[in-house]
């Protein structure tokens, strides 16, 4: 079935038409997480031992040096998933390592500091709108970060096999996992609110920027998309089974990209009406939207590759 055309029409920037691969930054190691600046221009590549950072011209290039090296405190340490601030101007990152990393973007990138984690692996990261909370998705519970203040909130216990993924939206959060069960939870009183039954098992989960809308990535390739607050649900269907999957809702809410494998597909939302696909040579393992969509930058085996978005 094919989501409502709201009442109140709300005029929003039309989605893409299709992409133009522009460059390539040579990471150099697999690229776990990447995050791209709208205001800034720079990229961030993430992976085992180091991040990158590229400025804009590095963007419309193919072999060009990165301008900066952060090496992480310990070089066998990995980032699997990282999350830029709204501001832009702070990153956190997590993954194999004892700690979440806060990083300070500008006037050059540095570690302002470290959260001692409790669990060896952080498989997913989410912050709120208003950069306050963070949430840290480890295997069987999500830790709740005061980034203002660093501290540790909670440490709030999820089911073990649903605890793959993680987001927040207003004064909920969402999780999901092998358990093929999406829950949701009061950010307040950490109650769990809802558990929708999804089938397949859940390999990533988004908001777009109204907090009305949930996407959800399946392994069968499926995407689901869930109202936040009315019981409305609808699918599209990609019949792929895929190993890696990753989904970014873009910051004006009128379309999002998803990548399958080695495949990027990007969709409109609500409607899932498909606006273009692209197939790279090899399995693709994070992807994201500049928040000025103009760009949509792939990390894969050793670099990542940059496209610019066409209206």
């Amino acid at each position: 079935s094919q989501p409502p055309i709201p009442g109140e029409v709300v005029v929003r920037q039309r989605p893409p038409r299709d992409s133009w691969k522009v460059g390539m930054l040579r990471h150099g190691k697999r690229v776990y997480a990447v995050a791209v600046g709208g205001a800034t221009r720079h990229v961030y590549t993430c992976g085992s031992g180091y991040i990158r950072v590229w400025d804009e011209s590095a963007l419309h290039a193919w072999d060009k040096a990165p301008e900066a090296q952060l090496d992480l405190q310990n070089p066998q340490n990995c980032v699997l998933t990282c999350k830029l601030f709204p501001d832009e101007q702070s990153l956190i990152t997590g993954g194999v390592s004892q700690t979440l990393t806060l990083w300070d973007l500008a006037p050059t990138p540095r570690v302002r500091a470290q959260l001692a984690s409790t669990g060896p692996m952080c498989y997913s990261l989410a912050i709120s709108s208003d950069a306050r909370i963070c949430l840290a998705c480890f295997r069987g519970f999500v830790e709740i970060w005061d980034l203002q203040n660093q501290i540790l909130i909670r440490k709030h216990e999820v089911p073990i096999y649903g605890s793959r993924c993680v987001d927040i939206a207003g004064n909920k959060f969402w999780t999901g996992g092998e358990d093929t069960s999406l829950y949701s939870w009061d950010l307040r009183s950490y109650q769990r609110l809802q558990q929708f039954n999804l089938q397949n098992e859940i390999l990533s989960i988004t908001h777009d920027p109204s907090e009305e809308w949930m996407l959800v990535g399946l392994r069968t390739s499926d995407i689901i998309i869930l109202h936040t607050h009315r019981k409305e649900k609808f699918k599209a269907v990609l019949q792929k089974y895929t190993h890696h999957h990753s989904l970014k809702f873009s910051s004006c809410g009128s379309y999002f990209v998803t990548t399958l494998d080695e495949s990027i597909h990007c969709l409109a939302a609500p409607s899932l009406q498909r606006l273009f696909q692209v197939k790279e040579s090899s399995d693709i393992l994070c992807c994201d939207i500049s928040s000025d969509n103009r760009y949509l930058v792939t990390g894969s085996k050793n670099s990542a590759t940059v496209y610019q978005l066409m209206y």
